[in-house]
């Protein structure tokens, strides 16, 4: 089938590459326009346009799906299905209507669980057992076309989103490839979602990521996780923001008021709303990303008193 494969971040490269790969032909890919990146912020392409541009392919840039430029192009590829991963923009039922199968979406939970643009993040936050990676096609409200198939993936207690997202990305892949396929053939229809069990998963915003301490040990850990590598989950010493990376662990045998700093040899501990939990990583304003012993080390916390908020 000729396709025109839509997706922006890095976690849309491996299904690109497994549309490449299979009987398709993948005529173009649709990106979000370049934007600032890196910590230089210096404007540059899209890992899925770069990865587009080295395959050769015609790499479409519009400010928005709706853009006629756009609209026209597409009906001259006159693509049969447009599969999408991690595009990034809602696509307008002028161009859904374009394709003959349609718009056909690469998400990454259980639908109806989790619509929306977080749906990993909110997984772990909320301390789901099982996700996975659902393909439907698109249709007008958000995540809530009928589904063609899916694929589960256990959550790991470690699991931070990006590690997550590395994983369902792989294996969403075959399932874009195998839903395509099923769709040229004949034998894959799509089935209505439930109307029971729908979640929302909007976006993390940074005050999202910013640590409760008062809260329990495992509700600040998910946060973290969920929050790793974005937004970054954070708190503040004495004014400055400190990002926090996944902890160490939890310990069962002191007891610290939420929030409150203690150093013990080696462990860098926090008072939360029941264990204290063992800071892994951090990094403070300005400078690298640095185990918590080092950190503390640096501003002297062997001192008592310190409180993070």
């Amino acid at each position: 089938m000729r396709l025109v494969f839509a997706g922006t971040p890095a976690t849309a490269v491996p299904s690109l590459d497994a549309l490449l790969k299979s009987g398709h032909e993948v005529a173009a890919v649709v990106t979000r326009p370049d934007a600032p990146a890196g910590r230089g912020r210096r404007v540059a392409p899209s890992p899925v346009a770069r990865r587009a541009e080295s395959a050769g392919l015609e790499v479409l840039k519009p400010a928005r799906p709706g853009d006629p430029d756009f609209l026209a192009r597409l009906r001259q590829i006159a693509p049969g299905c447009c599969p999408v991963t991690a595009y990034g923009a809602l696509i307008p039922r002028s161009a859904l209507d374009i394709p003959e199968h349609g718009w056909v979406n690469l998400h990454f939970s259980l639908l109806p669980a989790w619509r929306g643009a977080a749906p990993v993040q909110h997984a772990i936050l909320h301390g789901d057992d099982v996700t996975g990676a659902t393909t439907f096609r698109i249709v007008a409200a958000l995540d809530a076309g009928p589904v063609f198939g899916v694929v589960t993936e256990q959550v790991r207690p470690s699991d931070t989103t990006g590690d997550l997202l590395d994983r369902l990305a792989v294996s969403g892949a075959e399932l874009l490839v195998a839903t395509i396929d099923g769709i040229e053939s004949g034998e894959l229809a799509p089935r209505p979602q439930p109307t029971e069990g729908v979640s929302l998963a909007p976006k993390i915003t940074t005050e999202d990521a910013r640590v409760r301490w008062s809260e329990p040990a495992t509700a600040v850990s998910r946060l973290v996780r969920a929050c790793t590598p974005a937004p970054g989950a954070w708190t503040a010493l004495n004014g400055a923001r400190i990002k926090l990376w996944p902890f160490a662990g939890v310990a069962d045998d002191t007891d610290l008021p939420p929030g409150r700093l203690c150093v013990r040899g080696p462990e860098v501990l926090v008072g939360t709303g029941t264990r204290p939990v063992q800071l892994g990583e951090v990094q403070p304003p300005g400078k690298r990303r640095m185990p918590a012993a080092d950190w503390a080390r640096g501003l002297r916390l062997d001192r008592p008193g310190a409180v993070l908020g």
